[in-house]
């Protein structure tokens, strides 16, 4: 990084995150396999590394903690710190996570514009969205934000309770049949009663990355088919798919700043000599006012340990978010980041790494 201009990098903050680059390698458990345990401690004695940055979520934060460990136990001096960046919000002992405002802040805005389409027409339309979230509903709860604003969807389906397509097309025939119109949010991640996740009813068992996750999608085509079966009216099936993890036009100063605040803790905690830590969000309220501070906390707590959107915020008929998660989001999504234009396109971050 050393090589890049300071006025280049400072285009890091209003690019999406993805040009730093990721990767999708699941490191084996050291007692079974160290061979890549092995080339890291090789490569960190080769080129004198002291201090080791990693960001992501559980996945992230689970490689993190075994390279800690394992460079403990090998006697080698090396200040490790996790810096937590997932949209999905679901890591451990943190309020929230850099990256889940901005997501949140595009799905709430996407939904009111989608709101606005819907009623174009007179005629009488059903609109299924489909939004990021396997196992935790953070992402998909967003869309409460759009309700308080008053124009989101009628109905909204979180991982965290078990979901029935009968249920399902019940609820949705009781706005449309009032109203003529009905919007629907839905997590990719939901599953049945069983476990089964819906998203299989029609593609069957799919395929998983290297983490043991399945690839999701195709969920709000597949709800569509069965509410035109059911109901012969217009449906439509949007996924926002890639779009809501990095929409830097859309994204929140709050969590900017943020973002940027966490990383600067990670580096000014490592030179002090901390270790084997996470950065962490402690919301507090001064004044009334919404403030974010720092805390570390043990990668070993946070690795591979998720946070769900409590049941409590949850609707008793569990389609719908209760004003709880609008007033824990809404600090969150203020405040416009402002990207640099260039002959009307954003201007971002072009780095020399290869």
């Amino acid at each position: 990084m050393a090589k890049e201009d300071p006025k280049e990098l400072e285009l890091m903050k209003t690019t999406p995150s993805s040009a730093l680059g990721s990767c999708r390698y699941k490191l084996s458990d050291p007692s079974k396999d160290d061979t890549d345990y092995k080339r890291i401690l090789e490569i960190f004695k080769k080129y004198d590394v002291r201090f080791f940055f990693y960001n992501g979520g559980n996945d992230s934060m689970d490689t993190c903690n075994k390279i800690s460990k394992y460079l403990m136990e090998n006697g080698y001096e090396c200040n490790v710190m996790g810096i937590p960046k997932t949209i999905d919000n679901d890591l451990f002992g943190t309020d929230h996570c850099p990256g889940f405002a901005s997501a949140a802040k595009y799905i709430a805005t996407s939904l009111m514009e989608i709101y606005h389409d819907a009623r174009v027409y007179d005629i009488g339309t059903i609109t299924v969205v489909e939004a990021m979230g396997r196992n935790a509903g953070w992402l998909t709860a967003s869309g409460a934000l759009a309700t308080y604003a008053g124009n989101g969807p009628d109905l909204i389906y979180l991982p965290e309770v078990a979901f029935d397509v009968n249920k399902f097309i019940s609820d949705v025939k009781n706005i449309y049949d009032k109203s003529g119109k009905c919007i629907i949010l839905v997590s990719e991640g939901i599953k049945d009663k069983d476990g089964k996740l819906i998203s299989e009813y029609s593609k069957g068992e799919m395929k998983k990355d290297s983490f043991g996750h399945a690839q999701l999608g195709g969920l709000a085509a597949y709800l569509a088919d069965a509410l035109t079966e059911e109901t012969g009216a217009k449906v439509r099936a949007v996924e926002l798919s890639l779009l809501q993890r990095c929409a830097a036009h859309c994204a929140s100063k709050t969590d900017v700043d943020e973002s940027f605040m966490a990383g600067k803790a990670a580096v000014e905690a490592a030179v002090e000599g901390e270790t084997d830590k996470m950065v962490a969000f402690e919301r507090k309220y001064v004044c009334g006012k919404y403030k974010c501070k720092i805390k570390l906390l043990d990668l070993s707590e946070v690795a591979n340990t998720e946070k769900k959107v409590p049941l409590e915020w949850i609707n008793e008929e569990g389609n719908g978010i209760k004003e709880e998660f609008v007033e824990y989001a809404l600090p969150l999504i203020k405040g416009e980041s402002k990207v640099k234009i260039e002959n009307g396109l954003p201007r971002f971050v072009n780095l020399k790494k290869g």
